[in-house]
């Protein structure tokens, strides 16, 4: 005897649908898991999951009445799917999408830190503090936060010549202060650094 799961077209097609559903969840969360475990590439991850994502979405929003909460709808059916869940309702990208997002939100701050860095440098010869003590916290604050770039060369001349500044005022008496042409010369290494350091960004835009 064979017993239906429905009584109509329409009745069928939303079985259909909550079967679909079901398969790409369980699709998504073996995909996480290959990605996670290396045993596929990010170039073969990542547009597998955007087709997925993208599926999801339109069933999603045609079946929101049906079924108003995903999370609910794999609970209802016992699926131990987190990954899965993370991927298509919460983030809604794939990982390698996510990871290039907080890449570039961080290479973005500490650019603006090592803007902002240089900045205080100059001015603050300009304001003539010149004295050691005054000079050697500001560069080696600017020095650390271009060690943060790892978009940047490792031989960059704007990284080796505040280095050097550094050296050069770690010999010194913390109340010595540097001379005028000293001061001028500190100031004109850190303007063609920073100068440097803009054409050396991958996005001009940026700062």
């Amino acid at each position: 005897m064979e017993v239906k799961l429905w009584n109509d077209k329409s009745e069928r097609e939303t079985y259909e649908n909550f079967a679909e559903i079901y398969a790409i969840i369980k699709t998504t969360e073996k995909l996480e898991k290959a990605y996670i475990r290396d045993i596929i590439s990010s170039s073969t991850y990542e547009p597998e999951c955007q087709k997925l994502i993208a599926h999801f979405k339109t069933l999603a929003s045609a079946l929101k009445d049906t079924i108003p909460s995903i999370e609910r709808f794999a609970d209802t059916y016992k699926m131990d799917c987190p990954a899965a869940l993370y991927r298509l309702v919460t983030s809604g990208v794939p990982a390698t999408v996510e990871h290039r997002r907080v890449s570039t939100e961080g290479t973005a701050a500490f650019v603006a830190e090592c803007v902002q860095n240089f900045i205080t440098a100059m001015d603050s010869l300009k304001l003539n503090m010149v004295a050691v003590d005054q000079l050697h916290p500001l560069l080696t604050d600017l020095s650390l936060s271009l060690n943060k770039l790892s978009i940047l060369p490792v031989d960059f001349e704007g990284k080796m010549k505040v280095n050097q500044w550094i050296l050069m005022l770690s010999k010194m008496e913390a109340a010595d202060e540097l001379k005028e042409e000293q001061a001028r010369q500190l100031h004109f290494d850190l303007e063609s650094s920073y100068n440097s350091f803009m054409a050396a960004l991958p996005n001009r835009s940026i700062g």
